[in-house]
């Protein structure tokens, strides 16, 4: 069985993408975190490594997609509350993100997102699991 998961996701500007996470009350782990990347910490087992650019590069022989032009991932992250997703963007647009779409209630569900700094979309929704349909 896995255990955690790792996002490595390239930035341009780490100490600007540290600040923007910050805001939203997200922290980083100091022990593998230096100038060359951050460890942001989601949940207990969950991070996205911040990597500036020519470091993430040292990863991939493809080229580094610009998460402003096309779209490769989208990073969906559950709220505890229907209010929670609220904050979150809130917060976000407020240290700069951008809302690319505009939230959506499906009743049982609601979603809402940000795109960071550096173009990439975070997903952000509180689901009631009990009036969920059967099947979607």
């Amino acid at each position: 069985m896995l255990r955690q998961i790792f996002v490595n996701l390239p930035v341009k500007d780490l100490n600007k993408s540290k600040a923007f996470f910050q805001a939203l009350g997200l922290s980083f782990n100091q022990q593998f975190t230096n100038e060359q990347g951050a460890c942001l910490e989601i949940a207990p087992d969950i991070f996205a490594m911040l990597l500036v650019e020519p470091s993430f590069q040292g990863f991939t022989k493809l080229p580094i997609s610009d998460a402003r032009k096309a779209t490769e991932v989208l990073i969906a992250l559950s709220c505890d509350s229907r209010a929670e997703v609220d904050e979150l963007v809130a917060k976000a647009v407020a240290a700069g993100a951008t809302t690319p779409n505009a939230p959506v209630d499906h009743g049982f569900m609601v979603q809402h997102g940000f795109a960071d700094l550096d173009g990439h979309q975070w997903e952000v929704f509180w689901m009631d699991m009990a009036q969920a349909p059967a099947q979607m």
